[in-house]
């Protein structure tokens, strides 16, 4: 095949973002029925306006049809929308938040309600007593006052019988995580209190259990295992046996997993040494989970170098974590156990930097003094496949993920992900010298990670030449905490000038990769907030040749005001106190009181039902940029929240942030057959 040039940004390509949008279907969570050991997923679907659908992961077969969405507003992030136990799902309906209860079997009924009706509850994180199967624990999020400030969260019991719900424990801020020991006589679970977010400093307790004659679950002798309020964080507790649970902690800068003995009383490092790598991930989402326990040992995952490792760990004696597993996925989430016909299994969502997310079921043997560890990977749910027009993409079409290393003047590393342009079609640009222009993306959070799973979205940029650089400024996860720290008092500053340092060193020497002349920046959420303050608080404001903000923060002060309860006080570590405190950092840092600066021209993409980042953040700096006669263009997506869920709205912003680009930036556009 002869390949062509032109210059980058024009290439012609078959990825486009009709089936890019189709093919979308997500796994947005995986459970293990702990009974019968059979796999079930969560999966989003764009096509069906973004609704959760719980599916028998081997027979492909939905569990609950048309009309139910399994899914939770806990925190506004939710997660742990279900569980499946002996046969039978319990699981949260978005539309009216109510606890259902289904059978999973072929011949599966409607499901029923087990929480009252008319109630403003929001549930998840379900677990199901081991020997009482009709009691199920849930955190309940009580809107009954719906502002941020007077939102209650509490830990509850459900009857599943006598569909009634008591209380169980309250008085934290948040709770998350509750598990049962295997005998049902221990308890233990996460909690912690404003102004964290609970990477900051999650507890973790354990409690007595007692049940009445009447079917009442109570706790006592409450017992503080681990965790320090603002200081250290614990999370992710899982039992091994009735007297040892294993959980997560970085107490030691990393998050490095932990062990405590009930018969002890006391807690201890797995490691012997602390590793510097993190075992974990913060705790956005409820049903995220790092490791699975197999008997004696359990199977972590960590990240390096932004890359999910598996390590298998011996939980009775401490030793280090020399046993690297194999691993074809550089990200995996969702680790469960499981087991089946006497063997023993861990089960996650894998995913490659060539494909979508599969789930993965693993086995292995240990290794012995000659031999390695023997690992097996079988597909349960392959990953959907991207076709045009029914045939397979050209081979080769796929950017892969190259995570560098950059160093800053002062001498830190700076984590970066960079995407060249890439299509088998062309071998460069007919521009004799040309450099691609590149995509700056800002993830969320800012307490995120990007990591370098297959992204459509970044291969619809980069098969038209377009050069992609994710930046993993300071303040992201899966660095250490005091790489998450950086931020600390520091949000539009550090991140900003990170944003703004990654693509201008990759631009030149020894690098020497991207058009420092054509740099866009685009980003969502906290992201989108960079995004503004890079175009309007940055010391240089024309670094960048447009921006794309998406469901972005341009008002500090009445984010930390109007945004939901789980992040309403995430600002005082970000900016260094509260607006009380502070109030003058709020004001000299939001993007809405420095919009007469901005000459970058911007693109506003904003959801109407949004609860995190309310429309009129968007709507602010657009009217602002407007009335100033800048270049800005504003969309609002009926239906849509924080993030796009619906097939139509990502096709839109998808193909309205490229054609802003070429608009901006003067590229042929004139053939956009397979744009």
């Amino acid at each position: 095949m002869t390949r062509e040039k032109a210059p980058y940004g024009t290439w012609k390509s078959p990825i486009n973002a009709v089936d890019i949008t189709k093919g979308a279907n997500s796994i947005a969570d995986l459970l293990v029925d702990r009974s019968t050991s059979e796999v079930y997923h969560l999966e989003s679907r764009p096509s069906e306006k973004g609704r959760n659908v719980l599916v028998h992961t081997v027979s492909k077969r939905d569990i609950v049809g048309p009309g139910w969405n399994v899914r939770t507003g806990v925190q506004e992030y939710g997660g742990a929308a279900a569980i499946v136990s002996d046969g039978v799902a319990y699981f949260s309906h978005l539309d009216d938040g109510r606890v259902y209860r289904v059978e999973v079997g072929e011949k599966s009924s409607d499901p029923v309600a087990i929480t009252p009706e008319g109630k403003p509850f929001r549930f998840a994180a379900f677990e199901v007593h081991p020997l009482h199967s009709e009691l199920l624990v849930a955190v309940l999020e009580d809107h009954t006052k719906d502002v941020p400030s007077e939102i209650v969260n509490t830990l509850v019991v459900i009857n599943v019988s006598q569909k009634t719900i008591h209380p169980l424990l309250s008085g934290a801020d948040f709770y998350a995580q509750p598990t049962f020991s295997p005998d049902g006589q221990k308890f233990a679970w996460l909690q912690w209190n404003h102004p964290d977010m609970p990477w900051h400093g999650a507890e973790l307790y354990i409690a007595d259990v007692s049940i009445s004659d009447d079917k009442i679950l109570t706790t006592s002798k409450h017992i503080h295992v681990a965790g320090v309020h603002s200081k250290v964080s614990a999370q992710y507790p899982a039992w091994k046996d009735n007297d040892t649970l294993v959980y997560i902690s970085d107490e030691s800068g990393f998050m490095n997993p932990w062990k405590f003995s009930i018969r002890t009383g006391k807690s201890s490092a797995l490691f012997p040494n602390p590793v510097q790598y993190d075992f974990g991930y913060p705790l956005w989402v409820l049903g995220f989970f790092p490791y699975a326990i197999i008997g004696d040992q359990g199977v972590f995952t960590a990240m390096k170098d932004g890359r999910s490792q598996l390590y298998i760990v011996d939980i009775n004696q401490p030793s280090s974590p020399t046993l690297l597993l194999p691993n074809p996925y550089v990200s995996i989430a969702y680790v469960r156990s499981s087991s089946s016909e006497g063997k023993k299994y861990i089960t996650f969502a894998g995913q490659k930097s060539t494909s979508k997310p599969v789930i993965v079921r693993m086995t292995f043997t240990h290794p012995t003094v000659s031999s390695n560890a023997d690992v097996n990977f079988e597909i349960l749910k392959e990953s959907d496949i991207l076709t045009v027009n029914g045939s397979p993409l050209p081979e080769g079409i796929i950017s892969i993920a190259q995570p560098v290393t950059l160093k800053k003047p002062s001498g830190d590393p700076l984590y970066v992900v960079y995407y060249p342009p890439n299509n088998p079609a062309y071998s460069g640009s007919s521009i004799e010298g040309e450099k691609p222009p590149c995509i700056v993306h800002v993830h969320g959070g800012p307490t995120g990670l990007q990591e370098q799973g297959l992204d459509w979205k970044t291969q619809y940029f980069t098969s038209r030449g377009w050069a992609w650089l994710s930046v993993n400024y300071g303040g992201s996860s899966g660095y250490g905490r005091e790489y998450i720290e950086r931020l600390d008092g520091n949000w539009g500053i550090v991140d900003v000038q990170d944003c703004i340092l990654a693509p201008q060193l990759l631009a030149s020497s020894p690098h020497n990769l991207i058009d420092s002349k054509r740099l866009l920046i685009r980003g969502g959420s906290a992201g989108g907030f960079t995004t503004l303050a890079a175009i309007s608080i940055a010391s240089d404001l024309k670094v960048f040749a447009a921006a794309n903000a998406f469901f972005g923060v341009s008002d500090l002060t009445r984010f930390a005001e109007s945004t939901h309860k789980f992040e309403s006080r995430y600002l005082d570590h970000l900016m260094g106190g509260s607006v009380k405190d502070v109030s003058g950092v709020y004001w000299d840092r939001s993007p809405i009181n420095h919009a007469d600066k901005i000459v970058t021209p911007l693109l506003i993409l904003q959801g109407d039902i949004d609860k995190v980042v309310l429309k009129d953040q968007a709507e602010m700096i657009y009217e602002s940029v407007r009335k100033r006669g800048g270049v800005v263009e504003y969309k609002l997506y009926p239906g849509e929240g924080h993030g796009w869920r619906k097939e139509e709205t990502m096709r839109d912003a998808l193909e309205r942030e490229l054609g802003f680009y070429e608009r901006v930036l003067g590229l042929n556009t004139k053939d956009k057959a397979h744009m």
